[in-house]
């Protein structure tokens, strides 16, 4: 192992040791996703872009930038995606230090709508992870998304409606190289927020998420836009 690539690792293990997560502090999250279908076409675009912070602003917890190659089979509404993603961690507290990771995913959407005015969506994905100075990764993740209307039976323009999900990561594998392990569960995400379409092609949340990973638990305020290009 080169010299520099020990320093590094032992730089890590030695902020990890003083510079714990604080459980306690709510963290910020503040995401765009896109979609687009082209025309006459199964195939289209989606993907999303965010900012995530330990804090409110000025700790970065990660910068994740992803984009995707997406089809939708004829008389189906499932729709499913090649992506990519570019993810940069940040770590808790003083330490400027970061690290990489480079991504391939695929996914399925299925969404499902219960009477009236409960829509699901189920959400289906693999990872393969390329991250510094770690083995070859993967991991399994699978959403329930719940949106439901309040002053409306569908998600029209001017409609508010709750938002829910629960999302849970296994990871393929636990050996990550180094003599490092990682356990098979990986984090589980609860959250709980408040939508309003502006109009056919553009949605706003705002919300609460709890994240659970083996060795700590945080919540998160989350602010997104989702726009349909």
């Amino acid at each position: 192992m080169k010299l520099t690539r020990v320093l590094w690792l032992l730089c890590l293990s030695v902020s990890g040791l003083y510079a714990q997560v604080d459980e306690s502090q709510t963290g910020s999250w503040y995401m765009y996703f896109y979609k687009h279908q082209f025309k006459e076409s199964e195939w289209g675009i989606q993907g999303d872009f965010q900012y995530r912070d330990w804090q409110g602003l000025g700790d970065m917890e990660q910068l994740l930038l992803r984009s995707g190659l997406t089809y939708t089979p004829k008389k189906t509404n499932v729709k499913f995606t090649l992506g990519y993603g570019h993810v940069t961690s940040g770590t808790f507290g003083e330490s400027s230090a970061t690290a990489v990771e480079h991504r391939i995913y695929q996914e399925a959407l299925i969404p499902q709508k219960l009477g009236n005015r409960v829509y699901l969506t189920h959400r289906f994905r693999y990872e393969q992870r390329f991250v510094d100075d770690q083995d070859f990764r993967t991991r399994y993740r699978y959403n329930l998304f719940l949106n439901v209307p309040i002053n409306a039976k569908t998600l029209d323009p001017k409609t508010i409606y709750a938002a829910l999900y629960n999302e849970i990561f296994i990871n393929g594998n636990t050996d990550i190289g180094d003599g490092n392990t990682v356990e098979i569960f990986d984090r589980n995400r609860t959250y709980l927020g408040l939508g309003y379409v502006l109009n056919p092609n553009i949605r706003f949340q705002l919300g609460w998420m709890n994240q659970k990973t083996v060795n700590w638990g945080k919540g998160q305020l989350q602010l997104s836009m989702h726009h349909t290009i």
